[in-house]
């Protein structure tokens, strides 16, 4: 039990570090940070080449600690799915977050539905492995069958209430970026 629950509460983790990864009308570090640069021949997570900032609440300033990463940076941002183009001014790279679109707002809300429902896979998925485990101690007699009911009905209850939690993080983040 103690196993799935944290399988579980890393789910949820993870379904939140990606929520702060699309994009809603202000500027957010999280949007690129996690962008690959190719670095000395490495992918490596923009973060790791270059200091982020929001100076305003609509740019993103990208100032990379060694300047001839400067290229290989506007690169990488343009390559990645963002769909913002970066302006370099040679020192410093800056994104101006565009105001979305109706239609980008709900292209964007299609996406955060997608990435709930694969984090609700995983917590189906975690629950099936802890049931599986349930049946088998169960099967080796190392598990009464009251015990194994009473466990398998709070893997529910613990699986309802990560399910429950995912649709809030969901929510909320549908609401941030229909907002205008």
């Amino acid at each position: 039990m103690a196993e799935a629950e944290n399988r579980m509460k890393k789910s949820v983790q993870s379904l939140s570090k990606d929520m702060d990864s699309i994009r809603t009308g202000r500027a957010s570090a999280a949007l690129v940070e996690s962008i690959p640069v190719e670095y000395y021949g490495a992918p490596t997570p923009l973060s790791q080449v270059a200091t982020i900032s929001v100076p305003e609440s609509r740019v993103i300033a990208i100032q990379p600690w060694d300047k001839t990463a400067l290229a290989a940076i506007e690169k990488a941002i343009m390559k990645s799915d963002i769909g913002i183009t970066p302006r370099n001014d040679g020192a410093i790279i800056r994104l101006t977050m565009p105001p979305l679109t109706q239609e980008r707002r709900k292209d964007l809300v299609k996406v955060v539905g997608k990435k709930t429902e694969e984090s609700h896979v995983a917590v189906r998925n975690i629950r099936r492995d802890a049931l599986e485990e349930i049946r088998k101690m169960e099967k080796d007699k190392s598990l009464s069958q009251d015990d194994s009911r009473r466990s398998q009905e709070q893997l529910q209850k613990l699986t309802d209430s990560y399910i429950a939690k995912l649709d809030k993080i969901r929510h909320d983040k549908e609401a941030e970026v229909m907002a205008v």
